[in-house]
């Protein structure tokens, strides 16, 4: 399950697109839900889960993306933290992992970087995490 983000859709559109890229070679069946920003990528995996938790249907992974763009202000810095930590307590509370492909950068060329440049592709990292992920999880099908 892929969890991503509406604010700073063409560089979300570039992780989304690595990470689905690596799921199709693998053949694992996905779906993406989308919330408004960063801060919410917690709230919309926990909802998420808590409503599929019983069904059929329910995720082994959520990969969350989404990018993070210093400014002029300390909002990077608490949106930063607050993602990070929400995460941490989603791998803690849920019995399936929750993936950290959220880009905290300075500047587009850093982005540009991390989206298929000098440092990789980060979506498709988050999915090969989330393959590795599965694969450690005993509770998971």
């Amino acid at each position: 399950m892929i969890v991503r983000t509406e604010w700073n859709a063409a560089t979300i559109d570039k992780l989304e697109e690595g990470c689905k890229k690596i799921l199709d070679e693998y053949k694992v069946k996905h779906m993406t839900v989308t919330v408004p920003g960063a801060f919410e990528l917690t709230f919309g995996i926990k909802n998420y889960w808590e409503q599929h938790k019983y069904k059929d249907d329910k995720p082994c992974v959520f990969i969350a993306l989404g990018c993070v763009l210093r400014g002029d202000t300390p909002h990077f810095d608490y949106v930063c933290k607050a993602v990070t930590d929400g995460i941490v307590q989603l791998n803690l509370i849920l019995p399936v992992p929750t993936i950290f492909g959220v880009l905290t950068v300075d500047n587009q060329q850093q982005i540009d970087e991390r989206t298929g440049g000098k440092h990789g592709h980060k979506g498709e990292e988050a999915a090969i995490t989330a393959l590795k992920m599965i694969s450690k999880s005993p509770q998971i099908p």
